[in-house]
């Protein structure tokens, strides 16, 4: 039985949209925190891994936009190159990651709100029913918002962007008048930011700084929504992924100039940092943390609707191909949105930031780090195929460019399973080595097997019909 063919779509988007919706679905200022907390190797680890993972991953997205363009981006693109088992797998992986995402980015959100109504600093970050609430509440509002539809939805992702990206001008520009007038709170010699790859500190932070740049192919998912996709997703992707690299770049150095990297919070320490340099400035400054933390809180919230929204394209898509239940590929009568994905998403993203802090010790940032451990697992799954069909299909025997793109599709490959090895490695001070790998690795298993259970099941039915 042939699935029905997807809903025709409006296309809404053009340039500007994408730029902005890749902005707010890659950059989480927060990254700048994890990172400057290792100390000033980390700028070098930032230009390895843009260089290593995040070019690759544009080249990919930009040549697979234009010469396979597809509603579902990687889980079409896989399913096209390797059949529809590998696809589903693609997918699965993609869209189940976000089951984990939100809650990852929203711990941090709750944290940095903290700041933009004068508590930060002052416990209530670490207080769970405080992170809990402002967490669930964000969540839903994004929820909300985006099962109205794209042309709603869309202003949230852009407003999103822009208020992502001034704080981090903010900062950049705080730093620069910290470098002319004192000096740094680090050490920054060529010896100091010489990551030595031998220690675990330095390889974790190289997976999660690769992790960070992720996000640059979420557009691809909404390729019926664009208009002229051929021509705006290479000049989307180009724009965007510079703005992006320089606030991560410039914005670690920054962080670094201002505070000790020992005493860099690696959830808050981006606002940690900007009130740090304020000071530093004059009390005629102090309205730039609250403000830069209600516009923290602004964008994260648009960047969880970023991820509400692609990754539930992907669900639609397979919901159509009826390898998830057939609800999935439906859409509201009114607004045409796939409220069904998006409402699984959103309600297994609930149960799952309730789960993840249970435990006697847990802190939000021991919480915080488990979830991103187990979501580098699960999210990097995707990528391996990304970067397999590149060159599969880029780099075919004949194909222009042949060995750049075969060098920058094995680069891909090889840094997105560094990562998921990575992961898989407790942080030192974990309390309990076996706790950490249940939750890690078990939790990344138990998803996959359950992918796998829902494809056969689905396929079996198929062939019956």
């Amino acid at each position: 039985m042939t699935p029905p063919a997807p809903p025709p779509l409006v296309k809404t988007l053009g340039v500007r949209d994408l730029v902005l919706f890749n902005v707010v679905a890659v950059l989480s200022l927060r990254w700048m925190a994890t990172s400057a907390a290792a100390g000033p190797s980390a700028l070098s680890l930032w230009v390895l891994a843009g260089l290593l993972f995040f070019v690759p991953l544009g080249l990919a997205v930009s040549y697979l936009s234009v010469h396979q363009p597809a509603q579902g981006g990687m889980y079409v693109w896989t399913k096209r190159a390797f059949g529809e088992g590998h696809g589903f797998m693609a997918g699965w992986c993609y869209w189940v990651n976000n089951v984990l995402y939100p809650a990852n980015l929203l711990i941090a959100t709750s944290a940095m709100f903290t700041y933009a109504i004068g508590r930060g600093g002052t416990g209530l970050e670490e207080n769970w029913t405080y992170v809990l609430s402002a967490t669930l509440v964000m969540l839903w509002i994004a929820v909300a918002i985006n099962i109205v539809g794209l042309q709603a939805g869309k202003w949230l992702q852009n407003i999103g962007a822009v208020a992502t990206y001034l704080p981090g001008l903010v900062l950049i520009a705080l730093g620069v008048r910290a470098m002319l007038t004192q000096p740094p709170a680090n050490p920054l010699t060529l010896a100091s930011i010489t990551p030595d790859l031998t220690k675990f500190p330095e390889l974790n932070l190289w997976a999660s700084v690769a992790f960070a740049f992720t996000g640059i192919e979420l557009s691809a998912t909404m390729n019926d929504e664009i208009r002229d996709p051929r021509r705006s997703m290479p000049r989307a992707v180009a724009i965007s992924a510079a703005l992006i690299a320089f606030i991560y770049l410039a914005g670690t150095l920054s962080v670094l100039w201002v505070v000790p990297s020992g005493d860099v919070n690696v959830v808050s320490g981006f606002l940690q940092s900007i009130q740090a340099a304020s000071s530093a400035a004059g009390p005629t400054l102090a309205w730039l943390v609250p403000s830069c933390a209600l516009l923290y809180v602004i964008g994260n919230i648009g960047g969880v609707g970023a991820w509400l929204i692609g990754p539930a394209r992907v669900a639609f898509m397979i919901g159509i191909d009826r390898y998830l239940p057939p609800a999935f590929g439906s859409i509201h009568p009114r607004w045409k949105t796939p409220w069904i994905a998006i409402l699984v998403q959103a309600g297994l993203s609930t149960v799952f930031l309730l789960l993840s802090v249970i435990g006697k010790g847990t802190t939000v940032e021991r919480a915080y780090l488990i979830l991103l451990d187990t979501m580098l697992l699960i999210y990097f799954i995707p990528f391996v195929y990304l970067f397999l069909v590149y060159m599969k299909v880029a780099a075919a025997p004949g194909q222009p460019r042949r060995a750049l793109r075969v060098l920058t599709g094995v680069s891909g490959i090889a840094l997105t399973t560094f990562a998921m090895v990575v992961a898989c490695i407790p942080p030192s001070g974990t309390p309990s080595v076996l706790l950490f790998e249940l939750k890690v690795v078990g939790g990344a298993a138990s998803f996959v097997l359950v992918g796998l259970g829902f494809y056969l099941r689905n396929r079996r039915g198929m062939g019956r019909r």
